[in-house]
């Protein structure tokens, strides 16, 4: 049994993982990793840089995987996570992953600073929505968007502040997946994640946009389950 380590993309928790968990079978399990402040975590203090989320969710991979096999996916912002824990792993004593797979992000070295409105509710779910390329049905409804906007607006900084340092490649199989028509991640962008591995690199293109794996969760579990 191996495990897959699943982070969440900005504004999520743990649970938006839900769909895989009811898919997972002998060969793969998927083991969402939460953050805090969201979902059973609500009102613990958000991250305040990449590094400290880095250690964080390593503690908390090495408590989920014990001695087991495991790999990584994070979608878009749990991309750059994924790839900051990984090199956390490798200068703090591992276990290492056996791969990595980035979902729906360009590669560290070609973010860009983006912002949502900081006081105006109407102006950050319209900023989102044009970051994001899609309508946020969840930021339709009042009590959703209340509980929703201080993590969607945590993480956004939290990317906007990243800086990645310059370090080798990491030395294990790295996987690159993005939505075909995805316009927040260029693909000349997406495919510089083949300078972050000295290992095997794949690329990947599933049909959607930056959201593509919510539009078929089983078919991007399927298709995970093969690469891996």
């Amino acid at each position: 049994m191996t495990k897959l380590i699943c982070l969440p993309y900005a504004g999520a928790g743990a649970g938006v993982y839900r769909p895989w968990r009811r898919l997972s079978s002998p060969r793969l399990e998927a083991v969402p990793i939460q953050l805090p402040g969201r979902e059973e975590e609500y009102g613990a203090p958000f991250y305040a840089t990449v590094a400290e989320a880095a250690e964080d969710i390593a503690g908390r991979l090495r408590a989920a995987v014990g001695t087991e096999p495991y790999s990584i996916f994070g979608h878009s912002f749990g991309s750059i996570l994924a790839y900051e824990t990984t090199h956390y792993l490798i200068e703090h004593g591992g276990p290492l992953p056996e791969q990595i797979v980035v979902s729906g992000s360009v590669s560290p070295r070609h973010r860009e600073r983006r912002l949502i409105s900081a006081d105006d509710d109407e102006q950050a779910v319209a900023d989102l929505r044009d970051l994001v390329g899609r309508d946020i049905e969840s930021l339709n409804h009042p009590e959703l968007r209340a509980l929703l906007l201080p993590v969607l607006r945590a993480d956004v900084q939290l990317l906007s502040d990243y800086e990645p340092a310059e370090r080798a490649p990491l030395p294990l199989p790295l996987t690159a997946i993005r939505g075909e028509a995805d316009a927040m991640v260029p693909v000349l962008q997406w495919r510089d994640w083949a300078a972050f591995t000295s290992a095997a690199f794949r690329e990947l293109e599933m049909p959607g946009g930056h959201m593509y794996l919510a539009d078929d969760w089983a078919l991007v579990w399927k298709t995970i389950e093969e690469l891996l």
